[in-house]
C-alpha cells in the first residue's frame, strides 16, 4: 500500500491518477492519526514552502513522516515535496523536514527566466533505481523557482542544466525526491513512478 500525503498540495489528484493508472493500491493520508499499514510514502507539492510546512505541521504530518522514515518506510518527494525533504528553503525562510542535509536556494541568475518551466533533460549520474531502464539523459517536465542544493554530493541522483547544473533528483535508498513532475512527464514519468513503487522497499534494520 502506498500512502499519498494530502496537505492541500496542488498536484495531489494528478499524482493519485498516475499511481492508479499504474495499478498500485494507495491510500490518501490526510493527518498524522492514520494507523494503516503502508509500504511507501509520496509527498506531492506545488506552492509555497513556508505555507506547505505549516499545513503539514497543523495536520500532524511532520511527526508522522519522520516517524515512518525512522521505521524504514521509503518516501518520494515531488517538486515542492522534494524541497521539503531538505533542512531549509530560502522561500519564506522555511524550515524543512531535515530528512536530507541541504538547502533550497532561489535561481538568482538575472539572465535566467524564472520560474524554470517546461521540458528539460535529467542526467542519471548515480545509477539509482528511480531512473532504472531510462536513458542516460531523459526529458521531464519542470515548473519551479527554487532548487535543491544537497550538502552531500553523494545524494545527487540526477543533474539538470539551467544556466548552471542543479540537482533535479536527490536521495539515497530510502529518502528520494525529484524536482520535476513525473505525473506530467509522459511515459518517462510513469516509468520513474513505477520504479519507485516497484523497487523502494522498507529498510530492514538489525541489532
Amino acid at each position: 500500500m502506498i500512502g499519498i500525503l494530502d496537505y492541500g498540495a496542488g498536484n495531489m489528484h494528478s499524482v493519485e491518477k498516475a499511481i492508479k493508472k499504474l495499478g498500485y493500491p494507495y491510500v490518501r493520508i490526510e493527518d498524522g492519526t492514520y494507523t494503516g499499514e503502508i509500504e511507501q510514502l509520496i509527498l506531492p507539492g506545488v506552492g509555497h514552502a513556508e505555507q506547505a510546512m505549516k499545513q503539514l505541521e497543523e495536520r500532524g504530518l511532520v511527526s508522522y513522516i519522520k516517524r515512518k522514515v525512522e521505521e524504514g518506510i521509503p518516501i518520494l518527494g515531488i517538486c515542492l515535496g522534494m524541497q521539503l525533504l531538505l533542512d531549509a528553503s530560502e522561500e519564506g525562510d522555511a524550515q524543512g523536514l531535515g530528512l536530507l542535509k541541504g538547502t533550497v536556494p532561489y535561481f538568482a541568475n538575472p539572465d535566467l527566466k524564472v520560474p524554470h518551466m517546461g521540458w528539460n533533460d535529467v542526467e542519471d549520474v548515480k545509477g539509482h533505481f528511480l531512473l532504472k531502464d531510462l536513458p542516460k539523459q531523459t526529458d521531464f517536465y519542470f515548473v519551479h523557482s527554487y532548487y535543491a542544493a544537497p550538502k552531500d554530493t553523494d545524494d545527487i541522483i540526477g543533474l539538470t542544466d539551467y544556466g548552471t547544473p542543479f540537482a533535479s533528483a536527490i536521495g539515497n535508498d530510502y529518502v528520494m525526491g525529484v524536482q520535476f513532475h513525473p505525473e506530467k512527464s509522459g511515459e518517462a514519468g510513469m516509468k520513474l513512478l513505477d520504479n519507485f513503487c516497484r523497487y523502494a522497499k522498507k529498510k530492514v534494520t538489525t541489532c
